[in-house]
């Protein structure tokens, strides 16, 4: 048994330790062994129900491994200290492959660098191999083109030159050429070669001040500080603010998790959970152009790279402003040892503007109060993108997610004016269109299991007997009660919302209480149905889908991503079509960025935003925050009380 003080706290580096001891003495480890991926086994709800505070706790924990000699994959579910529970065979051909390793990214460079083709193509393009860096790329599944690769371990490089070591070489793509390298066996498995396209010369150096210009001297200092310190407490992993209280999860590859997530109802005197568990579970890049060295650029940035591995070392100043607390996260490296990754989540609050304000003639008041939020974020970078993942908790019960995308544009040469799947962002240099699409699971735990789903749109009432100036608007609710019925697109043009209710749970009016699931509607996967990128990510084909809770089903793109032919996750959690009425279930909501790069996004891309918002509607019998007390900060105490008590 381990000290761990609560069994969602994340692996500390013993556990990890411990892991890699329990592996080695089942014989699992050999020198060709790789961890791919350690993360909690998470106990169920009911485990959690009956653990009590103060409790030994048995940590389970999934562990992949990748034998870089060509033995079989393995999936490993252990105890820390009853050693191997389950253990199964990953089959690369039908299964997928597991997730790229970071060692991988190297060898795609390294390789192509010895092969005489490879090395050919450069020549004839006048570019000296040693200032040519290669973007190491998931390669997707493409089996009626390319047979040969099922169950080879695959990726796809393209190539930029990089004029100095400081060189931002993104500037200077050499397009028209790709190679596919077979990563075990250290082997080139296809080069496509067009033919020499013009390499774009103009700079990508953000950072050079010949580039960027002196720095502005306009700015003014801005200071946030708290000098009574944060509202928050942290005790362990569990945050308590206002009345929220959560515990914070990190995970190598969903980055931050947010688990039993509940409000404390001060009107009812009682602790009410709203979320069960929530994160980002997946993410997918896809690209739109049809060129033969790109049409096959898509990339599942979460299922594919582990986003969580790759979280930033944030910076005060920098990366966060005001009275910050950081957390470290602690992951398994590819030896299976514990690796610490510094300042990966930040924690913070700020102000948000007004919360609520009226001045009233009749009643001569005047009252103001302001809105704070809670932020808990983590940054991420994956090549050239930088992901920012934030979650912001209100002091009215709203929830909601916010993701920031930053950094470089992937680009190509562009071929000219009529070219139609790609944006010119400096001369001669392109930016294929795509989009950023992304993932939420929602265990919702909305006042318990008894959940169900409703979609609601507004809907315009014809003129008549009962309407005769055409005036009247309603809304129209249609349950989802099936997994079959629950797969839906939101449409901005009624407004279509999803209300998250529990029928056993009635609020003061009588009405079963609920959040609502409030979507940007923005396009869903733009490829063809048919397409193979559809048929992998199924998931984003969607804005929602509801399924019955199974703690199994993690992934909406399913738990092997890299190199699957498709129809995992999603697809095959539906396929049994489950009753959803009233029952434990997850919602998951798609939402993302479709991008056209702009000229302005060039050479580093200003943040970007998508999200959506989970708002309190019947939930609370009346405005939560009335007790939230008027700001006294500032020189004059500006929102003082102007009215009765």
């Amino acid at each position: 048994m381990t000290a761990t003080v609560h069994p969602l706290d994340q692996l500390t580096a013993d556990e990890i330790t411990g892991v890699r001891s329990v592996l080695d003495e089942a014989g699992y480890l050999r020198d060709a062994t790789r961890f791919v991926y350690v993360g909690l086994d998470e106990p169920t709800r009911s485990d959690l129900r009956a653990f009590a505070e103060g409790s030994p706790v048995d940590r389970r924990v999934r562990v992949l491994l990748l034998d870089t000699a060509g033995a079989p994959d393995r999936d490993v579910i252990l105890s820390l200290t009853e050693g191997v529970l389950a253990d199964r065979t990953v089959d690369a051909a039908t299964d997928g492959q597991l997730p790229v390793l970071e060692k991988e990214f190297d060898v795609v460079e390294e390789v192509l660098a010895q092969d005489e083709e490879w090395l050919a193509a450069l020549s004839g393009r006048g570019l000296d191999v040693a200032k040519v860096r290669v973007a190491p790329l998931s390669a997707g599944v493409y089996a009626d083109e390319y047979p040969e690769e099922a169950g080879v371990r695959i990726l796809r490089g393209l190539a930029f030159v990089q004029e100095h070591p400081a060189d931002h070489a993104w500037a200077h793509p050499v397009d028209g050429l790709v190679g596919y390298v077979d990563v075990l066996n250290r082997k080139v498995h296809r080069i496509v070669d067009l033919g020499p396209v013009p390499v774009p010369t103009g700079t990508g150096n953000f950072d050079d001040l010949s580039v960027a210009g002196p720095a502005r001297t306009t700015q003014k200092p801005i200071e946030i500080t708290q000098p009574e310190g944060p509202s928050f407490t942290l005790r362990g992993n569990l945050l308590s603010w206002e009345n929220w209280s959560l515990r914070i999860g990190f995970d190598a590859r969903e980055g931050l998790i947010l688990q039993q997530l509940a409000f404390y109802d001060r009107d009812k005197g009682r602790e009410r959970p709203i979320i069960h568990r929530a994160s980002i579970a997946e993410m997918v890049v896809p690209y739109a152009d049809p060129s033969p060295v790109r049409s096959w650029q898509n990339y599942f940035d979460t299922g594919e790279y582990l986003i969580g591995r790759s979280a930033n070392a944030l910076r005060l100043g920098c990366d966060c402003l005001g009275d910050i607390t950081y957390l470290d996260a602690v992951i398994a490296d590819e030896a299976g040892h514990p690796r610490t990754l510094p300042n990966a989540v930040c924690l913070h609050e700020e102000d948000y503007g007004i919360l609520w304000k009226h001045t009233d003639l009749w009643a001569g008041s005047s009252e103001t109060r302001r809105q704070r939020r809670m932020v808990l974020s983590f940054f991420t970078t994956i090549g050239n993108y930088d992901y920012g993942f934030y979650w912001y908790l209100y002091l009215d019960g709203t929830i909601e997610f916010e993701a920031k995308a930053t950094g470089v544009v992937f680009t190509s040469a562009h071929p000219g004016d009529d070219y139609p799947y790609a944006a010119e962002i400096a001369p001669g240099l392109g930016a294929p269109y795509h989009q950023h699409l992304f993932c939420a699971r929602l265990d919702m735990a909305l006042d318990g299991t008894a959940n169900r789903v409703e979609e609601v749109d507004a809907v315009r009432v014809p003129m008549g007997s009962g309407n005769p100036r055409g005036n009247a608007f309603t809304y129209r609710r249609t349950p989802l009660t099936r997994e079959s019925e629950a797969q839906r697109t939101a449409d901005m043009a009624v407004d279509r919302v999803w209300h998250i209710t529990n029928p056993t749970s009635l609020n003061a009016l009588g009405k079963p209480v609920s959040y609502v699931l409030h979507p940007e509607g923005k396009p869903t996967l733009l490829a063809a149905p048919e397409s193979s990128i559809a048929a992998r990510a199924a998931f984003a084909t969607k804005h929602l889908w509801v399924t019955a809770y199974d703690p199994a089903e993690r992934y909406p793109a399913g738990d092997f991503v890299n190199q699957h032919p498709g129809g995992a996750g999603l697809p095959a959690y539906v396929a049994a079509d489950r009753d959803i009425d009233g029952r434990s279930l997850v919602v998951w909501h798609t939402f993302g960025l479709t991008h056209a790069p702009r000229p302005e996004d060039w050479p580093i891309m200003p943040v970007d935003y998508t999200g959506f918002t989970l708002k309190p509607t019947g939930f609370f019998d009346r405005n939560p925050t009335l007790d939230v007390p008027p700001n006294t900060s500032g020189a004059h105490g500006c929102c003082d009380h102007g009215g009765h008590e």
